[in-house]
C-alpha cells in the first residue's frame, strides 16, 4: 500500500510528507513539477530560507532519520495521462492533494494569472479524482487542503463545512456558498464543490481540509538538518502576512499594516498543519470515514493589528527596534471584520494547538536573522507593484 501527496515540494506538502513517512512502513510518494519556485522567481522573490534539491533532502531524511520509504516523481498534474499513469503504478490507499498556486493576490495580477490559477488548480484535482474512479481506485481517501477562504467574511460563526438553512418554514442541511474573494480563493471553493460531487458520485470518501493562515519555519523533523527544511516566502504575493511581518522585523523595515488591521484572520501553526494531514492520511482505514468530511484547520483567529504588535514584540526582545505602521489597504476588504470559525472536528483530531504563535514567532525571528542577507536583499518585495502580463 502506499500514500500519494502531490505538492511534495511545497512549504506545506515538503513537512507533511516527512512526517508522514517517519510515522510508517508504507511507500510515501511525492509528487511536483517544481512549479512553486519558478512562480516566486518571477514576482523577484526567493525563498528566506535555503530549499534544497529534492535530491538531497531524499539524501538527508534517509541520513537523519534513517527514512527510506520516501521516494520523489516529478510530473504535472494537469496532465490527465501522467495522473492516470501514476494512480495505476502506485494505488495509493491515501491522496493527500496540497498541489496548487496557492496566492491570492498573484492570481489577482491580471487576466493571465487569473486563468492560470484556476486552470492549473481545478484541472490538478478533477484529474485526481476521475482518475480514481477510472481506474477502480474510489476506496481510496482522498484528503485536499482547500482553505478556510471559502467562507469570505460572514457576520456570523462560520461552521465547519456546511450550514443549516431555512426558507418557507422547511429545513435543510446544505454545503456552505462560496464567498470566496479572489481568484484563487475561488478554486478551492470549485474544488470543495467538485469532491463532494465525486462523493456523491463515486462514492471517494473525502476529507476537505480547510486551511487557515499557515505560519512557521521547521517542524519537529525538518528542524533537524538545514537540508530538510521547508521554504519562507516573504514577499507580497507569496509571504502571509506573519512572514512577511516577521521580516520587515528583521530587515529594519517597518511593518505595514494595510488599513485599520482590525479584520480578525483563522491562523495555524505549521507543526498543527502537519499533524492533522498526518493523522488523516495514517488513518486506520476500518476506522477512517467512509463519506465526506470538513475539517476547519484552524486553531486561533488573530487579528492584523495583533500580529503586527505581538511580533513588534517579539522583535523587539532581539533588538531589532521594529515599528508599526498602517498604509492604505490595497485589497477591498472589511477592516474591522471579526471572525469567529468553529474548529472542533479538527481540534479533536490534533488533540489542541501544540505551540503558541508567540513561540512560533520566536523560532521565525531566530531563523531569519540567520538569512538576513537574502532578506535585505529583496526588501523591496515587501509591497506590490504593477507586474506586465507579457
Amino acid at each position: 500500500m502506499s500514500v500519494l501527496l502531490t505538492g511534495g515540494d511545497g512549504y506545506l506538502g515538503w513537512p507533511t510528507a516527512v512526517r508522514i513517512a517517519s510515522r510508517t512502513d508504507d511507500h510515501v510518494v511525492l509528487v511536483d513539477n517544481f512549479a512553486r519556485r519558478g512562480w516566486v522567481e518571477t514576482v523577484g522573490s526567493t525563498s528566506a530560507t535555503p530549499v534544497a534539491s529534492m535530491d538531497d533532502r531524499l539524501e538527508a531524511l534517509e541520513e537523519v532519520h534513517g527514512v527510506r520509504n520516501l521516494s520523489f516523481v516529478e510530473g504535472d498534474l494537469t496532465d490527465g495521462d501522467f495522473v492516470d499513469q501514476l494512480l495505476r503504478v502506485h494505488e495509493p490507499e491515501t491522496i493527500v492533494h496540497t498541489a496548487a498556486q496557492p496566492s491570492a493576490p498573484y492570481s489577482q495580477i491580471g487576466r493571465e494569472r487569473a486563468n492560470y490559477t484556476q486552470h492549473n488548480n481545478l484541472q490538478s484535482t478533477r484529474n485526481l479524482l476521475w482518475s480514481l474512479h477510472e481506474n477502480g481506485l474510489e476506496d481510496t481517501h482522498f484528503v485536499e487542503t482547500t482553505t478556510t477562504g471559502v467562507y469570505g467574511a460572514p457576520s456570523f460563526t462560520v461552521p465547519e463545512g456546511g450550514a443549516t438553512m431555512e426558507n418557507q418554514g422547511e429545513r435543510d442541511d446544505v454545503p456552505f456558498p462560496a464567498m470566496a474573494g479572489s481568484w484563487y480563493h475561488l478554486t478551492k471553493s470549485h474544488d470543495a464543490a467538485n469532491m463532494r460531487l465525486a462523493h456523491e458520485q463515486f462514492g471517494i470518501p473525502v476529507s476537505d481540509v480547510r486551511t487557515a493562515i499557515t505560519y512557521g519555519t521547521d517542524t519537529t523533523e525538518t528542524a533537524a538538518d538545514p537540508r530538510l527544511g521547508t521554504r519562507f516566502d516573504f514577499d507580497y504575493y507569496f509571504g502571509v502576512v506573519a512572514h512577511r511581518f516577521c521580516a520587515q522585523a528583521v530587515a529594519g523595515y517597518p511593518m505595514t499594516v494595510y488599513g485599520r488591521g482590525q479584520q480578525r484572520k483563522p491562523f495555524i501553526a505549521l507543526e498543527d498543519a502537519v499533524e492533522g494531514l498526518a493523522r488523516l492520511a495514517l488513518s486506520d482505514p476500518d476506522d477512517r470515514p467512509d463519506n465526506h468530511t470538513v475539517y476547519n484547520q484552524v486553531t486561533r483567529a488573530i487579528s492584523i493589528v495583533e500580529v503586527a504588535e505581538t511580533i513588534a514584540d517579539v522583535a523587539n526582545e532581539y533588538g531589532l527596534g521594529v515599528e508599526v505602521e498602517h498604509f492604505e489597504n490595497p485589497r477591498e476588504e472589511d477592516e474591522t471584520h471579526e471572525m469567529e470559525i468553529e474548529n472542533d472536528r479538527y481540534d479533536a483530531l490534533i488533540g489542541g494547538q501544540s505551540v503558541t504563535f508567540e513561540e512560533s514567532v520566536r523560532s521565525i525571528i531566530e531563523t531569519l536573522l540567520e538569512n538576513e542577507s537574502t532578506i535585505v536583499a529583496h526588501e523591496d518585495r515587501f509591497l506590490p507593484d504593477i507586474l506586465s502580463e507579457g
